[in-house]
């Protein structure tokens, strides 16, 4: 592990400050959990200058903020799982949490950390491997490589990692809007538009720049008659990551879907939303066949590579299934 100096902060203004003559904004990182950043930082794939603990702000409440519920980025996985308002209002995000990492994990996990958690693609943590996600311009082993576990939607030629959370799928099913302190003041960013595509610049995963920090996620409201359901499919039963997962929320009225919001995990190079399979759900009843149309809508332009082509109709499958589950619940 690379030296590096520490320092905690009391305050969120205290965040935006300078840390030290010569310190680039990109060489400074923030320290919630520490369960993905002190692993990369072990093996040297994150290599900060300065490490700032921000557990001393207070970020720490789940409440009702007019219409919408507003969720603090140090809130721990367990505690937004296991909350009260979370269960009855979104059970999809509460279900998705608990079908991630372990218990340990979450009573560590925060929700700011588990938006920035990083690939589990085995070149992106191997620094022997070229990595262009790690290293720009170096290359991508996987896209030859060990790949099962790998994206095939949302590639480029410069990288097909996946982005490996549970709470993430649910977060984008939910629309949630993510909210940034910057030096320019607060933004707003819905997370649709907070993740980015790798295409050519892999290395940059989202919108947040450095030295920016994540102050909280908020919730709308369901529409009346709303189901919702996490469905996640992997090697093992615990603490193993998705090959596919889905979150599903159905508003159903006269025996029809009148509002569909579907994401899904492991399948993609972000969380993966399709507007499309959402209209083609919209209006219908319930069906087999509509539910097979709207799989084979979710994985239309995927691509495949040398070990990871199951995936296709394993998506496909996992779709359907939670699509079923969700309508009749």
């Amino acid at each position: 592990m690379q030296a590096f100096s520490y320092t905690k902060l009391k305050s969120e203004k205290d965040a935006l400050g300078s840390f030290g003559k010569g310190v680039a904004p990109h060489e400074v990182k923030f320290l919630a959990g520490g369960t993905t950043l002190l692993d990369l930082m072990k093996l040297e794939v994150e290599r900060p200058r300065v490490l700032v603990d921000i557990n001393g702000l207070d970020l720490q409440g789940i409440a009702e903020d007019k219409d919408r519920v507003r969720i603090g980025a140090m809130v721990k996985n367990s505690v937004l799982a296991n909350h009260a308002l979370i269960q009855s209002r979104y059970p999809v995000l509460s279900q998705a949490i608990l079908a991630g990492a372990s218990p340990q994990l979450r009573n560590k996990a925060t929700t700011s950390g588990n938006l920035l958690q990083r690939t589990r693609c085995v070149y992106f943590r191997d620094t022997s491997k070229p990595c262009n996600k790690r290293e720009p311009k170096s290359g991508c082993a996987a896209l030859e490589g060990f790949n099962r576990n790998l994206a095939i939607l949302g590639t480029s030629e410069q990288c097909i990692a996946t982005n490996p959370s549970d709470m993430n799928v649910a977060m984008m099913a939910l629309e949630a809007v993510v909210h940034i302190k910057t030096a320019k003041g607060d933004k707003d960013v819905p997370i649709a538009e907070f993740y980015l595509l790798p295409g050519q610049t892999p290395e940059k995963e989202t919108v947040l720049a450095p030295g920016e920090l994540i102050t909280g996620v908020s919730l709308a409201p369901f529409p009346a008659n709303t189901k919702s359901l996490y469905v996640k499919l992997r090697d093992r039963a615990s603490y193993e990551f998705a090959l596919a997962s889905t979150a599903a929320i159905l508003t159903l009225n006269g025996g029809r879907i009148e509002r569909a919001r579907i994401a899904m995990g492991g399948i993609g190079t972000k969380p993966w939303r399709s507007l499309e399979v959402e209209k083609l759900l919209e209006g219908k009843a319930p069906s087999e066949s509509l539910f097979k149309s709207a799989a084979e809508e979710m994985v239309r332009g995927a691509k495949t590579y040398t070990e990871n082509g199951f995936k296709v109709e394993l998506a496909k499958r996992c779709l359907i299934h939670t699509l079923k589950q969700a309508a009749k619940a």
